[in-house]
């Protein structure tokens, strides 16, 4: 249920900047960094998609996978937390390219990217950490 809660943060996150990229809202609300420059920047599409878009589909995957773990039918079952946590590890290594734009080639920082790459690593820390148990169980059972 954590990772749920993370996603659906991370949902709030992706369409409030998906939002502004297709200028539906017209203003970011930026209290540290230069969210603007970024997600106004050539690097805030992704194959003709917002990046912000692609945030989204990701925590909306995430968040159906974490509410599927827990169910009753797959709550033991290890098949759930190996593709949550192979999912977490695209969305990990996805983001860490986009923290390194930002700082070595855009030059500029988004506090809701920030989040959002915090977000995504606690995932992923979390989708290992059930998996792990997820393995020692079946291997202990």
């Amino acid at each position: 249920m954590i990772v749920a809660a993370l996603a659906l943060a991370g949902i709030f996150i992706g369409l409030y900047l998906t939002l502004y990229k297709l200028g539906i809202i017209g203003e970011l609300t930026c209290s540290v960094g230069s969210c603007e420059t970024v997600n106004t920047s050539k690097w805030a599409v992704f194959l003709g998609f917002p990046v912000a878009a692609w945030g989204v589909f990701f925590y909306v995957a995430v968040f159906v996978l974490a509410l599927v773990g827990t169910s009753e039918r797959f709550e033991h079952a290890k098949s759930v937390s190996l593709i949550l946590a192979l999912w977490s590890t695209v969305g990990l290594l996805f983001s860490a390219w986009l923290t390194y734009l930002e700082l070595a080639v855009i030059q500029a920082i988004c506090i809701w990217c920030v989040v959002s790459a915090v977000l995504v690593t606690a995932i992923f820390v979390l989708s290992l950490a059930d998996l792990r148990e997820k393995s020692s169980v079946s291997a202990t059972g």
